[in-house]
């Protein structure tokens, strides 16, 4: 359209400069004697014989270059797409007239940028579930497979001793169960991009119910909650995604506080958002490790072989629920405190009432 715009301005332009140059021609000449001899006088009149052949050329030669103004823009498109498919690093130049296509094929070279690093990321996440997978189920399998051997290569074993290693093979089979479940966890959430089923559900009663869940496991550290939650929050979210990621950060914070210290757990709103905050006392966390707490496959005790502790998912987990919930998750370590902070967006509809402090 720019281009037609300009063909059409340049013809009129040309038009009118025909016409003004021919009336003061005409007016220019009537202040002379001409005599038909004269060499200015037949170059003039012949002009004027054949102005309309002076009017078609000129119409010919701007159709003609505008013709080939688009088909040299086109070449330029056409070579900047080339290098772009060949090499989507180096930035794509055009003349300024051509800005727009220029900035609209960079979006495209920066969005193929980023899908290409993200199809890597992805395979590499693939590649890491793989040998994770493989290392984290290797160890409780072949205990597994070795208590259970020693039962079957010992018939006449004492009772307490194949009860003690009937319990032992038990233990890791349950340990092999849970670790299943955190990598098929993990490959939903990154792979299978879940959708979220809403309903409305009080939100403080849920986290009191989790917290109860958790009584065995304060007992063996004697440990106990300090909670500051309203009596009753209603709240629009997944229910059971939003109980999974509560239920991973309470219990990465039992797993990790020093016996016999309390855990705060805390519930309030601002104007935008709903905030869930968990504090434990613990090994303090250094700063360049806050980073990655919530990379897959990141435990603090980086021994893949350690049997405590699942396999490094359910910081992960946690936080791309509350991603789906347009939400996020932030760590913060200091003075051997742990304090894990959700920011969840308040829907429209929550309500807020008093908050009641419990102990």
């Amino acid at each position: 359209m720019r281009i037609i715009g300009r063909y059409l301005a340049v013809m009129g332009a040309y038009a009118v400069a025909l016409a003004l140059v021919y009336l003061f021609g005409r007016l220019f000449s009537q202040f002379f004697i001409w005599y038909a001899d004269d060499p200015v006088y037949q170059v003039l009149n012949w002009i004027q014989k054949n102005y309309a052949f002076f009017m078609a050329a000129g119409m010919v030669i701007i159709t003609v270059a505008f013709m080939w103004l688009p088909y040299r823009d086109i070449g330029r498109i056409i070579g900047a797409t080339r290098a772009l498919s060949e090499d989507a690093q180096t930035p794509v130049v055009l003349p300024k007239h051509l800005s727009e296509i220029e900035e609209e094929l960079n979006d495209i070279r920066i969005r193929s940028l980023y899908n290409e690093r993200m199809m890597r990321e992805a395979e590499q996440k693939k590649d890491n579930l793989i040998v994770y997978l493989a290392h984290d189920l290797k160890t409780p399998l072949t205990s597994v497979i070795g208590y259970l051997s020693l039962l079957e290569e010992n018939p006449d074993l004492p009772a307490g001793q194949r009860a003690k290693y009937t319990q032992i093979a038990y233990d890791k089979a349950l340990r092999l169960e849970d670790l299943i479940n955190e990598f098929f966890d993990i490959a939903r959430y990154s792979f299978a991009q879940p959708q979220l089923e809403y309903a409305t559900v009080d939100l403080a009663l849920m986290m009191r119910q989790i917290l109860s869940e958790f009584e065995p496991q304060l007992k063996d550290k004697e440990l106990r909650w300090q909670t500051d939650l309203p009596a009753h929050y209603e709240y629009l979210c997944d229910p059971d995604k939003l109980e999974r990621m509560i239920d991973n950060l309470l219990r990465n914070a039992v797993h990790y506080s020093y016996a016999k210290t309390p855990i705060h757990v805390q519930m309030w709103e601002t104007e935008q958002m709903v905030m869930i905050r968990i504090i434990n006392r613990g090994p303090t966390i250094p700063k360049e490790q806050l980073s990655h707490l919530f990379e897959q496959f990141y435990r603090l005790d980086s021994a893949r072989e350690t049997r405590q502790g699942g396999a490094g998912l359910g910081l992960a987990i946690a936080r791309q629920i509350a991603t789906l919930h347009q939400g996020t998750i932030t760590a913060d370590s200091r003075d051997e405190t742990v304090i894990f902070t959700v920011y969840l967006p308040k829907q429209a509809h929550t309500q807020k009432t008093e908050q009641q402090p419990q102990a």
